[in-house]
């Protein structure tokens, strides 16, 4: 039986060590030749994003990093990919909903400077080439130590009055209603609704809380 975690992404760097391709594979696929895409011969300018990925995982965090650096052909990054992922004909099925609702979010993010685009390319690229060669950041934390990290801040920012505790009861009942009415995006699913129905969603499905953007 196949091992069903074969999969993996990874990407091609230019000798600035700038993204230039993202592709997904399993086996020795991101060593082999690419129709209008050259394999750097420096192995060093070619890295692994996330390995021992399901070929469904691996097909939506290719779109997912297509999406964060852009497309060359559209003006919208740096990319030299022509299509925004999800591709291929191996079997992972990935919806053209889904597809829509990742471009829609990353319009509303990029639009608004939210996110990765309240910095600009050039740093946002940095970073998240560091942290992928590094793994660090959402690369390098599990779920749990995310938890136990963010019980340890509430607990400092409650007993020092940072934060949300620095408002008053009515200052954050008001800020309750207003985030109940946000709308949320899960970027593994596209599931749409609001802060607190999106966490109670992503944990009963095993999904990272941090794969989510906000709608408006």
């Amino acid at each position: 039986m196949k091992n069903p975690n074969r999969f993996y992404t990874y990407a091609y760097l230019r000798e600035d060590r700038t993204p230039y391709y993202i592709g997904k594979g399993k086996g020795n696929r991101v060593y082999k030749k690419h129709k209008g895409i050259s394999v750097p011969k420096d192995k060093s300018r070619i890295i692994f994003l996330k390995q021992n990925l399901t070929e469904e995982e691996a097909f939506k965090h290719e779109i997912y990093m297509i999406a964060v650096f852009g497309r060359k052909d559209l003006g919208s990054g740096i990319l030299l990919n022509r299509t925004d992922g999800g591709e291929g004909t191996s079997g992972a099925v990935i919806t053209q909903e889904w597809k829509r609702n990742m471009s829609k979010a990353d319009e509303i993010r990029r639009k608004k400077q939210i996110g990765i685009y309240s910095i600009t390319p050039e740093k946002r690229r940095e970073i998240t080439l560091y942290c992928c060669e590094n793994n660090l950041g959402i690369y390098g934390i599990s779920e749990e130590q995310r938890k136990k990290l963010g019980r340890k801040t509430g607990i400092y920012c409650k007993e020092n009055g940072l934060g949300i505790f620095a408002e008053t009861k009515e200052d954050r009942s008001k800020r309750t209603t207003q985030t109940n009415y946000q709308k949320w995006m899960c970027l593994e699913t596209g599931f749409i609704t609001n802060a607190g129905n999106l966490s109670r969603y992503q944990m009963k499905r095993g999904i990272d809380k941090s794969k989510r953007v906000r709608l408006e």
